[in-house]
């Protein structure tokens, strides 16, 4: 591999971001140069085996053959044109992401929080244009701890104070109830409700799994309240927990999916809202929009991206690794881990002695990259084509943490 890269040491690479960039987030000191597959490599030449996939982002491994072969392609054609004009890959992305959620139709965008901005401005569309919700008055239910980006209108209703703090005043129209509480979530809908926001996983509160039959039972509160069901599947979807989308399993079928991260291959940012006709279909020209959304190089990748996932190999693999990921962390010694949670290659560790931030820069240290989160929590979240024993090296690493 080759290419431009930074120039200088890493201590030297490290403190020039820490001089000129905001510190709005807090990085292992690991400079990567390179990457391939489940594989970094830092400035330094030291290999790591990374176990994040950038929150699911690189769900397909970094550089995936494939996908850099259609981003070239297209970078070769054509890249933005805004949609102010149609481009050849822009009904075709939208016919197959459509087809691939058992869909109608899509509005796409960059960023996953943009996507959520979408979901809230569709459903209150909606709630007063078919709905009949008296204007202003529309309310969006939520449920704690959940992550669904950082914009001002999302932290508006997070219950996370990093997230929240210092950043009002605060968007309304929001309902926060407990997440996995089916009793809570009955008693918030009330005839205002126009939607249930949730993620079938809750990635950043610690990959959270609902208890079972939650899902069933949120799809069934809005059908009896005539609510949409929002399934963010940003970071759940697209072959992370051994499905398609998180929702499979428990054969619920909402009424919008959220998506983005992998979708974009991890070349470039891809984010999308899919429904029906008759939800997306409340947007006239001018009232929505992004000059990037949707542009010929996202759609070149993303289509590729919803090529791969149609063969359902990546989600067979997701499902076969990730038990074997699972039955070896809850083999770790009780007294040193709490709890282990997680489906398919997603899980969440959470240690008993050691903080989430200790344990990810002795993981570091031993050549493996993960994430912490909420205090001494760390997430793994390796590429979907990671070898089993690669799989197995980074574990072992996570086991001799405790050992």
């Amino acid at each position: 591999m080759s290419g431009m890269g930074g120039t200088g040491t890493a201590a030297q690479l490290r403190a020039q971001a820490a001089a000129h960039s905001a510190h709005n987030y807090h990085p292992l000191p690991v400079v990567i140069a390179d990457a391939e597959g489940a594989w970094v490599t830092d400035v330094d030449g030291r290999r790591y085996l990374d176990m994040l996939a950038a929150y699911s982002a690189i769900n397909f491994g970094h550089r995936h053959p494939r996908l850099v072969a259609a981003a070239q392609r297209q970078l070769e054609r054509v890249t933005l044109v805004s949609r102010a004009f149609e481009h050849d890959q822009f009904g075709p992305f939208c016919a197959e992401l459509a087809a691939l959620a058992g869909m109608e139709m899509v509005l796409p965008m960059n960023t996953g929080a943009e996507a959520v901005e979408t979901a809230i401005k569709t459903a209150r569309k909606w709630g007063y244009e078919v709905k009949g919700v008296p204007g202003n008055e529309a309310v969006i239910v939520v449920f704690d701890g959940n992550f669904h980006g950082r914009t001002t209108t999302i932290v508006s209703f997070s219950t996370d104070p990093d997230a929240r703090e210092s950043f009002g005043p605060y968007t309304p129209g929001f309902r926060i109830v407990g997440y996995g509480d089916l009793g809570a979530l009955a008693s918030a809908m009330d005839d205002n409700v126009v939607a249930v926001l949730f993620e079938p996983i809750q990635g950043e509160a610690g990959v959270l799994v609902p208890p079972p039959g939650f899902l069933a039972g949120v799809r069934k509160l809005c059908s009896d309240h005539g609510a949409l069901m929002i399934a963010d599947e940003i970071q759940s979807g697209l072959g992370r927990t051994g499905t398609t989308f998180a929702c499979e399993h428990e054969d619920v079928v909402p009424d919008m999916y959220i998506l983005g991260k992998a979708l974009g291959g991890g070349i470039v940012p891809v984010s999308a809202v899919v429904s029906s006709g008759d939800v997306l279909g409340v947007f006239k020209p001018g009232q929505h929009g992004s000059t990037f959304g949707g542009n010929p190089l996202a759609c070149a990748v993303a289509r590729e991206v919803i090529a791969m996932l149609a063969t359902g190999e990546y989600q067979e693999r997701s499902a076969k690794l990730g038990a074997h990921m699972l039955d070896r962390l809850n083999e770790l010694p009780q007294d040193k881990v709490r709890d282990v949670r997680g489906r398919g290659l997603w899980a969440g560790i959470e240690f008993a002695e050691l903080s989430g931030r200790d344990a990810c820069e002795r993981l570091a240290a031993r050549g493996v990259l993960a994430k912490d989160t909420h205090g001494s929590t760390i997430r793994l979240a390796p590429p979907l084509v990671i070898s089993e024993q690669d799989l197995d090296v980074a574990i072992d690493q996570v086991e001799g943490l405790v050992r």
